[in-house]
């Protein structure tokens, strides 16, 4: 028995020696290969270990997979400015993050500096954006950890590079991977919560309407965490409502005469519809409401301005592009009228704030037959059919007419505001 056991013994130091050996001899091909080899052994790696424990990989490495995470990480450091074998790269690293009681890779990564070069990589004008969007998958796997590592991407500027990435990048994946990063941080992260918060407004203002859509649904998502809607909110939120990207193409869809296709996308618009009603609850609603009353109004020099687009064809007609006061008229029009069916209190203020004025004038908007139809929804008067039938002499009409409803008539029908053809 003893000489049994003894054997035994002898057999597993020989195939701990062997694994062993097969490691240093593994490490050494990675220390001496050269871009196109390493590329090879990272793409093996991938194959052979996604979604492995933290035990079945010190398994595969003969309790020294650490040793090789320190490897990934320090050619991570070196060459991430040049792109070398990034994408794959960050991808073996997310293995050994992503490991199911891997704790101590995530430490070991954290302690050479990873969340920091993981940020900077996304401010490197000329990384591929799949290079991006694995960086932002790792800072999800850090964030997933737990509080202290919220906050450690927090305080390593994380949040600005965040919303500066959100708000430039063109991959629709990597858009949507950041906005879920951004809550993410702001669940659980009292000490910085408001700033998440804050930079997402930060966004508001870009050019690009999915970055806004998507900061829109983060604000919606993180306001009832943050609770107080801050002033700063207002501007940007219903500066939002004219954001519509406007495409002039030359062939293909339902062109007018003049082969020309004027594309209107208002789902930006739409979010911030969604937003402002989660905002109604908050100490901004009359700021918000004075807002969108005054965008039904806008200067006549404005309102009938238009962007024409010419051709040397005399055949060729002029189309008119509705100018964004038009388009901040129609989506204000439409968020009036979901907002007072939702609310008989924020009906009133909007009532005292002279908005069946405003409704008025949007009807009497020929040249913008979105801002007729959502104003005569709310005006709740047959707004299928009528507005097309009006003549020019009706519209200026009812663009000049004035309506005031005194307070102790606010809560009363009125046929001003059912029929507004007949005032």
């Amino acid at each position: 028995m003893l000489q049994d056991a003894k054997a035994e013994e002898i057999m597993t130091s020989v195939k701990e020696q062997e694994a062993i050996r097969k490691l240093m001899v593994f490490l050494q091909e990675w220390d001496s290969a050269h871009k196109v080899a390493r590329s090879r052994i990272l793409d093996n790696f991938i194959k052979s270990n996604n979604g492995k424990t933290e035990p079945e990989l010190e398994l595969e490495f003969s309790q020294g997979a650490s040793l090789f995470l320190a490897r990934l990480t320090a050619w991570l450091r070196m060459t991430y400015m040049y792109s070398t074998c990034l994408n794959k790269l960050l991808k073996s690293i997310g293995i050994f993050l992503s490991a199911a009681s891997g704790r101590r890779y995530l430490i070991e990564f954290l302690e050479i500096g990873g969340v920091l070069i993981l940020l900077e990589i996304l401010g490197l004008n000329h990384l591929k954006e799949e290079d991006k969007r694995e960086s932002v998958k790792l800072l999800q796997l850090v964030a997933d950890a737990g509080r202290k590592y919220k906050e450690l991407i927090c305080e390593s500027y994380g949040v600005r590079s965040l919303a500066e990435f959100l708000a430039t990048s063109n991959s629709a994946e990597a858009l949507e991977d950041v906005q879920v990063l951004l809550v993410s941080l702001g669940r659980g992260n009292s000490k910085y919560q408001n700033q998440i918060y804050k930079g997402l407004i930060a966004v508001l203002p870009c050019a690009s309407p999915r970055a806004q859509q998507l900061a829109l649904q983060a604000l919606g998502a993180m306001q009832d965490i943050v609770g107080k809607a801050p002033s700063i909110l207002v501007e940007p939120v219903l500066d939002v409502l004219c954001s519509v990207h406007l495409e002039v193409q030359s062939e293909g869809g339902a062109a007018g005469e003049s082969g020309v296709k004027i594309a209107v996308s208002y789902g930006t618009a739409a979010g911030a519809i969604q937003l402002l009603r989660a905002l109604m609850a908050h100490e901004v609603r009359p700021a918000l409401l004075k807002g969108l009353v005054a965008f039904l109004m806008p200067p006549r020099k404005k309102m009938f301005t238009f962007y024409n687009t010419t051709v040397k064809d005399p055949a060729t007609l002029c189309l008119k592009q509705p100018v964004l006061v038009y388009i901040q008229q129609a989506a204000a029009a439409k968020a009036i009228g979901i907002l007072a069916k939702e609310s008989a209190e924020v009906a009133e203020e909007l009532l005292q704030l002279r908005v069946v004025h405003g409704l008025m004038v949007a009807v009497g908007n020929l040249d913008h037959l979105a801002s007729q139809r959502h104003a005569s929804i709310s005006l709740e008067d047959s707004p299928e059919t009528w507005y097309t039938k009006m003549d020019p002499v009706q519209a200026e009409e009812l663009a000049s007419n004035r309506v005031d409803i005194p307070r102790d008539m606010a809560r009363m029908p009125s046929t001003e505001e059912t029929n507004p053809r007949a005032s």
